[in-house]
């Protein structure tokens, strides 16, 4: 790889990092529930299908949703990836809408082959993000002999997520069969306040003490990601492979601390150690090659959600409890045509991808059940280089989001975000000759 393309990666993740530090990634009000609202895990090639990856393995990608596909890396190759999304949010409740616009750092990655049937992959990716800032007034009544008009008002605040950075393998042992592991670290920081003021006529009143809230924690753990993928050839131009992964779910071991004190009064302090868990989750899908021109993919992953604790304050008591989170199922389906990969002509050496994908909510909201969450996807690959060496390519797509929840006292959540992402794939391990 020459000087020029170094340089070039080195800026694409300073600029990545730098527009992902301008943003904690969310402003969703639901990201103040579990370890905030979950990011998306797919990348660059298959965020336009829906996230679909149990079962794609490709020479040129890198695919960290499925450790095993890192044993199909072309043994040729240093793959390179970086993506990023801008994003634009719309809020709704009753009579009320808010915008909100952010960019995130998607994910950095790299993978390339150790040796024949095992390769390697190393990178960074967000978790969960936290980030959300609203209120909400009540009226309490009026006084009858002065006229005065009595309100409370809470406002809710938060910030911060969860990262994860991993080192991955894939290995072919025998025959068509792959295996593999992601062992990851993640860290971040768990912010949530709760601030009650009360109101006589607008104005602050000093007759009654407002109640604050807050609850924070630093989180550090390990997390580790078991995939496995086996294709079929179904026909002479057909390939059917099936893939399956496991994260292995346990306990945190991370204090979370909680501080209540009303205006003019004492403090009260509580903490809970071991106050999280990462939950066990699994996943299996399906992925058909026709050729080099049609991909099509079919995922369902589940999280145990409904076994995991987290920090709550229920009347009252500060506690680390499951109650109130509910395990999620999450389908995505896409599929990715190629018209023709050496092509003279542009438009068929591009890639053209759709998708979908529906999941239900981790968690409930004042008693009911949480916003599901609806998305449809669609996007390009476009090569970047000639078309006798069209390995990098850029990816683009669009997805439209909804978080509907089932009760209309909740939010509505409608977004929708532009994804880019690179994928340099450079010849590193190339042996020339000399006749």
């Amino acid at each position: 790889m020459n000087k020029h393309r170094l340089i070039l990666y080195v800026w694409l993740c300073m600029a990545a990092l730098h527009a992902a530090a301008q943003t904690n990634g969310s402003n969703s009000p639901y990201s103040r529930f579990g370890l905030g609202s979950l990011k998306d895990q797919s990348q660059g090639f298959n965020r336009a299908m829906g996230g679909v990856a149990m079962g794609f393995r490709d020479g040129n990608r890198i695919n960290m949703q499925n450790p095993a596909s890192y044993s199909g890396i072309d043994s040729l190759s240093f793959i390179f990836d970086v993506g990023i999304t801008l994003q634009n949010a719309n809020f709704k409740s009753g009579g009320s809408s808010v915008n909100a616009h952010n960019t995130t750092l998607d994910y950095i990655n790299a993978g390339f082959r150790l040796s024949r049937g095992f390769g390697f992959s190393f990178g960074f990716m967000p978790f969960s993000s936290i980030g959300y800032n609203f209120s909400e007034s009540k009226y309490l009544g009026s006084h009858f002999n002065s006229g005065s008009t009595l309100t409370y008002t809470n406002s809710y605040t938060g910030d911060g997520g969860i990262h994860q950075a991993y080192v991955g393998f894939g290995w072919n042992p025998v025959a068509d069969l792959s295996i593999g592991a992601n062992f990851g670290y993640i860290w971040g920081n768990y912010e949530q306040n709760i601030a009650q003021t009360f109101y006589d006529n607008g104005t602050v009143t000093t007759s009654s003490n407002g109640l604050q809230r807050q609850i924070d924690a630093d989180i550090s753990s390990y997390k580790i990601d078991i995939g496995v993928q086996y294709p079929i050839r179904i026909g002479k131009n057909d390939v059917l492979t099936a893939g399956a992964t496991y994260s292995i779910g346990h306990t945190i071991n991370s204090p979370a601390h909680y501080y209540s004190y009303v205006t003019n009064g004492d403090t009260t302090k509580s903490t809970i150690e071991k106050a999280f868990d990462l939950p066990t989750a699994y996943g299996a899908g399906l992925a058909w090659a026709h050729k080099d021109q049609w991909k099509v993919g079919l995922d369902v992953t589940h999280q145990r959600w409904g076994d995991a604790r987290m920090p709550q304050v229920i009347d009252n008591r500060f506690v680390s409890t499951s109650e109130n989170y509910l395990n999620r199922t999450k389908v995505a389906v896409g599929a990715e045509w190629l018209p023709e990969r050496y092509s003279n002509k542009y438009l068929r050496r591009v890639m053209y991808r759709v998708g979908a994908s529906f999941a239900t909510p981790y968690f409930r909201v004042n008693g009911h059940d949480g916003p599901r969450e609806y998305t449809v996807t669609a996007g390009f690959g476009l090569p970047i280089t000639n078309q006798f060496n069209n390995r990098s390519v850029l990816n683009i797509s669009f997805q439209w989001g909804r978080f509907a929840a089932p009760a209309s006292s909740l939010i509505t959540e409608n977004y929708l975000r532009l994804n880019v992402g690179i994928t340099f794939n450079e010849r590193w391990f190339m042996k020339w000759k000399i006749q």
